[in-house]
């Protein structure tokens, strides 16, 4: 993101991709809850309603809707709606399955084929927060389904760059079915402690939201490159801009 680009007001600081009457889309800071958990710690969702009340001088309440989610240690594109029409408008594109999510996530070892569709059971546990996968017709899971693509590999590392397409918005769904294929993601302290250190960083990242508006139907893209830092940097800043590029253009170079 641009150093020059218009950020939010408070702490912290965040990129504004995308903003009009109807609609806020942000970088998400990575380990910021996207909305008020147990943490007590600061959420996304009030943390913008503070901005917006700030930037434009908004008397009262402040009206801002979640359209999606992302898990906390996870950064990226987000997509917020500023007015109640917006927000439903939206959630009919997610259900019509015209709302699109592109991931990149960097994982331990290579999938087994250059790119695939995981289909998997899930099922929560809310006392633990975590997420298995189970068999299917188990009382309380869900499919999940996501479309995977390896982009490159690093023998020195043994890690591998993959883009991943969701069909599905299944809690921790990359982290459980990219564990599931022997990939757990790095820095995945949940679902990849075998093969993680305490204190790393989870690598994965928002890199794409694309959607028709709510109010004009022209389309909307949000892009959200990742850090320059290890383990997003083992591969050239080009690899995240050129995908960028492609899904813009509405292609998504996979062919399942």
């Amino acid at each position: 993101m641009d150093s020059e680009a218009k950020r939010t007001s408070g702490q912290p600081a965040m990129a504004i991709l995308y903003e009009d009457n109807h609609l806020l889309g942000i970088e998400k800071p990575v380990n910021v809850p996207t909305q008020e958990d147990a943490s007590g710690d600061p959420d996304l969702l009030n943390l913008l309603k503070a901005d917006i009340k700030e930037r434009y001088g908004k008397p009262g309440n402040v009206y801002l809707g979640l359209v999606h989610r992302l898990d906390r240690p996870v950064g990226g594109a987000m997509i917020f709606a500023k007015t109640s029409k917006a927000a439903s408008r939206l959630a009919e594109t997610v259900r019509s399955r015209r709302f699109s999510k592109t991931y990149v996530a960097v994982v331990h070892g290579t999938p087994p084929q250059p790119q695939g569709r995981l289909t998997d059971t899930l099922l929560k546990d809310e006392r633990t927060n975590t997420v298995s996968v189970v068999p299917a017709g188990t009382p309380g899971a869900k499919e999940a389904r996501l479309d995977y693509r390896v982009l490159g590999s690093s023998a020195a590392e043994r890690l591998s760059l993959v883009q991943v397409e969701l069909h599905t918005g299944r809690p921790h769904q990359i982290r459980v079915q990219m564990n599931r294929i022997g990939c757990p993601l790095y820095g995945d302290q949940k679902y990849g402690v075998a093969k993680n250190k305490p204190g790393q960083q989870i690598a994965l990242w928002s890199l794409y939201v694309g959607f028709p508006h709510p109010v004009t139907k022209e389309p909307v893209d949000l892009v959200s490159l990742p850090p320059h830092a290890y383990p997003w940097e083992l591969w050239e800043d080009g690899m995240y801009t050129q995908l960028a590029a492609l899904l813009q253009a509405g292609e998504n170079g996979m062919e399942i």
